[in-house]
């Protein structure tokens, strides 16, 4: 089982990245997915999830309007759309099924 997270960087407040995942080892299609941050210490905040089928999504208030997760069942891969983004979404960002996670990806948003 394996996520692999890429599309993290540095961006200046206001604009946009878009994260991706690669799932592998397991039937993808059959899990919900998440997208989890984590800043120091160790906060970590669930921020969006989205179901097996990609009927269905929901995130935190902190994000709700900017983000939009989405995923590919054919490929595998779940992405997560940021825009507007500000300096407090600076963070580590994780993929995460139930029976896994990411290793993380880094973003910072400053000037």
């Amino acid at each position: 089982v394996q996520l692999v997270e890429s599309g993290g960087g540095l961006v200046q407040p206001g604009g946009s990245l878009r994260l991706s995942c690669a799932a592998s080892g397991f039937t993808f299609r059959n899990y919900d997915m998440s997208w989890y941050r984590q800043t120091p210490p160790n906060k970590r905040e669930l921020i969006a999830t989205i179901t097996s089928a990609g009927g269905s999504t929901d995130y935190a208030d902190s994000v709700k309007g900017r983000f939009t997760i989405s995923r590919d069942n054919a490929k595998n891969t779940v992405y997560l759309q940021m825009n507007s983004l500000k300096p407090e979404d600076t963070a580590v960002y994780y993929c995460v099924a139930d029976i896994a996670w990411g290793q993380g990806t880094q973003v910072t948003v400053s000037s």
